[in-house]
């Protein structure tokens, strides 16, 4: 008997297809209730720290270097009160092969791809993780499908997400290129069946696990540089999975430094809209993304998501896309490192955050990414005008997102805007409750929730019953 391939006849497998594609069975981690077991899952399906740096060596992948940016610090204290304006460090990730940190989780699940027997392998995405997977597949000897959303319904694509488009190209890979919509996930769900590819998911656990060295390097790399820790490291945000394994690693290595997230300002724009689609300058690190995986992460196209933002997010911080362009320009143009818009969000924040630390501690920014033509700020500026966003310089405080992009006048107007994390935890919470139909919380559940939330007992419970789930 033929399957059914309709959207709904594929979705009703969902779980089906994508344990046969991941070969991890997520079943032996669930929990009774709603809870499965987060840290069982970290440990049993993916590898040790020295194995993956192993991987990564052997790849391509990692010991990238650690660089103190000494004209931005000097550019921060300019706007810092008297005795503040920390040192700025960044994790210079555009050295991988393929040009920024997502190749750390591509090696790490191709080199699962391959010891599982996998001829091919299968990635979901409009952005940098394809070209690490297309890379690493070239590496591998491994067929290689690369699912995009590329355009809107006028067949119109932003040069970022074409720049992307070119590189997975570049690499060998097939790229299946879509019009924004919830096609996504479908046609890779049909795909994933028709050929018995591996799911290089963003979001498994070898994925995250690769980032954990990330974390881990960079610790042992200040301990070189500056005899200490770091005081904070700041992450962009967006799926979740690049703080999730930053922090992993930094707690591995023994450093309890502040954890940040940071994403750029996008609310009001729906990114499955097709009108909202080209309206904005930046395809990942915004709170499109960063805010629906926070409050709900098992979303994605695993059966669990293995990014828990809430686990290990300690602050979360919003900037502008305008403010973002002018600190890419300016560590161009100061440190002499030209990068994708990107990879420099949280170094906007840190920028920002630096200016309230003291002088004598160190804020470190853990990624950068590649740049490239289709990614370069000129480039998606010229496209934003051509799109009808007015750009002007001015009070990055005025930025309407879809409608305005606006440029700071001068570097003191560049602020590190804090969210509140409690209003994203009752958020969980209330997802939760929808999500599994809730109307009762065992004992089970409510530590589930204290897990994933970081919260006490009495913030869970109280939650629980503002949604009428007896507890």
């Amino acid at each position: 008997m033929a399957k059914d391939m309709s959207y709904e006849g594929l979705n009703a497998r969902k779980t089906e297809i994508m344990q046969a594609a991941i070969g991890v069975d997520y079943n032996a981690f669930e929990l009774p209730g709603i809870g499965f077991d987060y840290e069982r899952m970290m440990r049993e399906a993916g590898y040790p720290m020295e194995k993956m740096r192993e991987i990564q060596r052997s790849h391509a992948v990692g010991d990238t270097p650690l660089i103190e940016l000494r004209n931005l610090t000097r550019l921060a204290r300019r706007y810092a009160p008297a005795g503040k304006g920390a040192r700025i460090f960044l994790k210079d990730e555009a050295c991988n092969i393929s040009g920024s940190f997502k190749a750390r989780r591509a090696s790490i699940s191709l080199y699962q791809a391959k010891e599982k027997g996998y001829k091919g392998v299968i990635c979901a995405t409009s952005g940098n993780y394809g070209a690490a997977v297309a890379a690493q597949a070239a590496l591998y000897g491994l067929k290689c499908i690369v699912v995009q959303e590329c355009y809107d319904s006028r067949k119109v694509g932003q040069p970022e997400i074409l720049e992307k488009q070119r590189i997975c190209e570049a690499f060998g890979a097939e790229v299946v290129q879509l019009t924004v919509g919830p096609e996504l996930f479908t046609t890779t769900l049909k795909l994933l069946e028709e050929t018995g590819y591996f799911n290089a998911s963003l979001y498994t656990p070898f994925g995250i696990a690769g980032i954990e060295t990330l974390g881990y390097e960079l610790v042992e790399q200040c301990r070189q540089i500056a005899g200490r820790d770091p005081d904070a490291v700041v992450c962009t945000n967006a799926g979740g999975g690049n703080i999730t394994g930053t922090c992993r690693g930094v707690r591995k290595a023994g450093c309890g430094a502040r954890m940040i997230g940071a994403s750029i300002d996008l609310r009001g724009l729906h990114m499955a809209s097709d009108h909202d689609f080209n309206r904005k300058s930046f395809t990942t690190g915004h709170t499109g993304f960063g805010m629906p995986f926070m409050t709900w992460p098992d979303r994605s196209d695993c059966p669990r998501n293995a990014a828990r933002v809430l686990r290990h997010m300690d602050a979360f911080y919003l900037v502008k896309q305008g403010e973002t362009f002018y600190i890419t320009e300016a560590l161009a143009c100061l440190e002499g490192y030209e990068r994708g818009p990107a990879g420099n969000t949280s170094l906007t924040a840190a920028f920002s955050l630096a200016q309230q630390m003291d002088r004598d501690q160190i804020i470190v920014v853990q990624e950068t990414e590649y740049t490239g033509a289709g990614k370069h700020p000129m480039a998606q500026l010229s496209f934003a005008r051509q799109s009808g966003i007015d750009i002007r310089f001015g009070n990055p405080d005025g930025d309407r997102p879809g409608e305005s992009i606006i440029l700071p006048e001068d570097p003191g107007q560049i602020r590190a805007r804090p969210y509140d994390l409690d209003a994203c935890r009752r958020s969980y919470v209330k997802n939760c409750v929808n999500n599994y139909h809730m109307t009762a919380a065992s004992e089970e559940d409510i530590q589930f929730i204290m897990d994933e939330t970081r919260e006490d007992r009495s913030f869970v419970t109280e939650e629980l019953r503002k949604h009428g789930v007896a507890v």
